[in-house]
């Protein structure tokens, strides 16, 4: 695998997805966004990104609900999904890597962090 070029971000908050789309541009990464579950498997339908990013409070669809459509489903299931998520409490993050999640971050982001963890993907 070449590395990870291309990112999904999935989260309802416009001011976490400005934080996160212009940590990861400034980085090199190429980055869509999608405000919800619906948003996020159209972006996924028109390519599928080298890593997704997952909020889990969400209206509608959760990020836990999401992450498990994607991993089970025949094509996306290859793109690991980190899920990045203010619920920090060690339960969330068992559930979230139950879901199939590759890892869990919680917010507030720590930026290199998220970065040493991106690389480490690919």
């Amino acid at each position: 695998m070449p590395g990870v070029k291309d990112i999904l971000v999935v989260d309802d908050s416009r001011t976490e997805l400005v934080f996160l789309r212009s940590l990861l541009t400034r980085n090199g990464y190429h980055v869509r966004t999608a405000e919800n579950a619906e948003q996020a498997l159209l972006e996924l339908g028109e390519q599928l990104p080298d890593l997704i990013l997952m909020d889990v409070v969400m209206p509608g669809t959760n990020g836990f609900q999401l992450t498990r459509t994607i991993v089970r489903h025949p094509e996306y299931g290859k793109v690991p999904v980190f899920i990045c998520s203010s619920k920090s409490q060690e339960t969330d993050r068992v559930w979230g890597l139950r879901q199939g999640a590759r890892d869990y971050i919680t917010k507030p982001v720590d930026p290199q962090l998220l970065l040493a963890k991106i690389e480490a993907v690919g």
